[in-house]
C-alpha cells in the first residue's frame, strides 16, 4: 500500500469518527436485501374528555413529565398530533441524513436549526476539501421511539427528542473514485437521538432540528 493511500485512509478514518459524533452510530449487521419500508402505523386516536388521550399514550406515560407536555402541546394547539409528528419526523429524518450524506444541505437548511446547519456545513467542507465523496443508499427507518418531550410555559416553546435507527450502506471515495472507507455491500444501522423544536405562539406548524446525538 502506498504511503498517499495510506494518508487518504487515515484521513477518511477521521471523517467517519467526525460523521458519528454529527449524526450517531453505525453497525453493520447483514448484507443488503432489498425490501420496501412501510411506516409504521397506529389506529386513530381518541379523546375522551376528562379520560385517556391515546395519541399520548401510545407512547408515552400520560403522567410522566413527557406526557404532560405533550398535552401542553395538544393545549396551545389543538391541531397538534403526537401521531402525525412521528409520521413527519421519520420522512425528515431520511431526508436531512441522506442531504448530509450527498453534501448539499440546502434543499433542508430550512428544517435545521442555525448551530446544527453550521455543525453539518462544517463537516461536509471538510470532505470536499480532502475530495472524499460519501454514497449512500438509505433503506428505511427500523426502529423509532419518542424519547422526551418537553414544553416551556412562558416560551411556549415545546421540544421532541426522538431516537431512530436507521439503515443504510454507505462508502467514503477519494477524487480518482476509489474506496477508503465504507462497504457498499453491507447495511448499517445508524443510531442517532435528534431534538425537534417548535414555537408554539407562531403560526408555523413546522418543527426544527436543533439537536443531534448517537
Amino acid at each position: 500500500m502506498s504511503v498517499q493511500l495510506l494518508v487518504l485512509a487515515a484521513i477518511a478514518i477521521f471523517l467517519v469518527l467526525r460523521l458519528r459524533s454529527v449524526l450517531g452510530t453505525r453497525e453493520g449487521f447483514e448484507k443488503p436485501v432489498e425490501r420496501n419500508v412501510e411506516p409504521t402505523t397506529r389506529p386513530e386516536f381518541t379523546v375522551v374528555e376528562g379520560g385517556l388521550d391515546n395519541d399520548i399514550a401510545d407512547h408515552v406515560d400520560p403522567k410522566s413529565a413527557s406526557g404532560e407536555a405533550l398535552a401542553h402541546m395538544k393545549d396551545a394547539d389543538p391541531s397538534f398530533s403526537v401521531n402525525e409528528f412521528l409520521s413527519g419526523g421519520r420522512q425528515a429524518y431520511e431526508m436531512i441524513l441522506m442531504a448530509f450524506e450527498n453534501g448539499d444541505i440546502q434543499e433542508v437548511r430550512g428544517f435545521l436549526d442555525q448551530d446544527v446547519a453550521e455543525a453539518f456545513d462544517d463537516v461536509i467542507a471538510q470532505r470536499q476539501s480532502q475530495g472524499f465523496v460519501v454514497d449512500a443508499t438509505f433503506y428505511g427507518v427500523r426502529e423509532m421511539k419518542l424519547v422526551e418531550a418537553t414544553f416551556e410555559h412562558s416560551s411556549k416553546n415545546g421540544e421532541i427528542t426522538v431516537s431512530f435507527t436507521g439503515e443504510l450502506t454507505s462508502v467514503v471515495k477519494n477524487s480518482d473514485g476509489e474506496v477508503v472507507a465504507g462497504d457498499a455491500k453491507s447495511i448499517k444501522r445508524q443510531k442517532d437521538v435528534w431534538t425537534f423544536a417548535r414555537d408554539f405562539r407562531s403560526g408555523d406548524p413546522n418543527w426544527q432540528l436543533v439537536a443531534t446525538d448517537g
